[in-house]
């Protein structure tokens, strides 16, 4: 049996107890995956948002007073695919909420370029997504991986996320920072691999395991949990381990959101004294139906003396054609507007005007109330003329 430790009790994420007394926030800021598993449903997910739209959705739920303590990235993608986000988010979030714990969720590919930095961020712990140490058990798991940003046969793929992982636990623990495994326990697969998945890590230096159990999609099927409880007790063998599942739920893998609120609002900054406009793009003037590479005039709005916010100039958007420069000029002709509402807009623009402090918000809706919630609901009994 490996030996019981206690440190894990006081940490944010481990403990009997965290999941009712521990407020978490994940930020879906990473764009991409590494790799996609056969049992995967077919549903698309959401689409990542901007490192600047994070901080402000977090600071949203910190002035509603909830009690968040950890701050994790875990998806829609792998935080360590597209890594300049995920670095851009957890130095922006410890400068912002420097007691705020911080962690991330990774397959693991290239974990031990990035160690040290994580470290220097006072990173409290990462996540390690291990369901195979062996390659031929790991091809019967996924679909594909992707290292890079081409397609590799999987057999290959397969042997370079074995070792890429042992890698990423060791230079993670080298760095100083709290390794937890979770392995999803597919029947027929890998249950009969786990024990060597957990003796594997533990000789890496990991310090805990959770032993999560494949739920399918279908209505009528559940996880068996009699195989779960014995592979847990000969994973226990060689790790301590979290919690089981039945006592801990969906906390185990930490999914849960503290926050119910609008995603697109809380991500939203608010009008500030150096930035009180918001830029939208419009074909009619009456609703925001427009891409944003297919604008040719930015509608304007902004606060009247009285406080209501109304349509204030109308401005040209740059002309297409100047790649990248483009945004750079739109960034500095919107320097006044906090957000830029639109139906539809590229990674690119979405990135630039993120860096200089403008938001990217997609929406289908009418500009009145969505203006008007940005604002903060205007003043009842009056409309806004121009």
């Amino acid at each position: 049996m490996a030996p019981t430790t206690t440190h894990y009790q006081s940490h944010p994420c481990f403990g009997m107890t965290s999941r009712q007394t521990v407020g978490r926030l994940h930020l879906p800021v990473a764009p991409r995956a590494h790799a996609r598993t056969k049992f995967a449903g077919l549903g698309k997910n959401q689409p990542a948002i901007m490192p600047e739209e994070a901080l402000n959705w977090l600071n949203h739920v910190v002035a509603q007073e909830k009690p968040i303590s950890i701050v994790g990235i875990t998806g829609p993608g792998d935080p360590l695919a597209a890594p300049e986000a995920t670095l851009r988010t957890l130095k922006m979030v410890r400068e912002s909420h420097p007691d705020i714990s911080l962690c991330l969720t990774t397959l693991g590919l290239s974990g031990a370029e990035h160690a040290e930095e994580l470290a220097a961020l006072g990173l409290s712990h990462v996540t390690i997504l291990v369901d195979a140490v062996d390659p031929e058990i790991a091809e019967k798991i996924y679909a594909w991986i992707r290292p890079a940003t081409k397609n590799m046969p999987l057999p290959e793929a397969a042997k370079l996320l074995m070792n890429e992982q042992a890698k990423s636990v060791t230079a993670f623990k080298n760095a100083g920072i709290t390794v937890k495994v979770n392995t999803t326990v597919y029947p027929g697969i890998n249950a009969g691999h786990v024990e060597k998945v957990a003796a594997t890590m533990a000789t890496l230096g990991a310090d805990i395991m959770a032993v999560v159990p494949y739920w399918p999609e279908e209505e009528d099927s559940s996880p068996d949990m009699e195989l779960l409880a014995t592979v847990r007790d000969r994973a226990a063998q060689h790790i301590e381990l979290m919690p089981a599942w039945t006592e801990c739920g969906d906390g185990l893998v930490g999914l849960d959101r503290p926050d119910k609120c609008d995603e697109s609002i809380c991500t939203t900054p608010v009008p500030t004294k150096e930035r009180p406009n918001v830029a939208v793009v419009s074909s009619s003037g009456m609703d925001v139906d427009l891409h944003l590479g297919h604008a040719h005039k930015i509608l304007i709005y902004g606060p009247r003396e009285d406080g209501l916010a109304c349509l204030l100039e109308t401005r040209d958007a740059p002309e297409p054609g100047s790649g990248g420069k483009r945004w750079e000029t739109l960034a500095k002709l919107l320097n006044d507007c906090c957000v830029i509402l639109t139906a539809s807009a590229g990674d690119k623009p979405r990135e630039v005007l993120s860096r200089k402090g403008m938001s990217v918000l997609i929406t289908d809706g009418e500009i009145a109330p969505t203006v008007d919630a940005i604002y903060g609901g205007g003043k009842k009994g009056k409309k806004c003329k121009k």
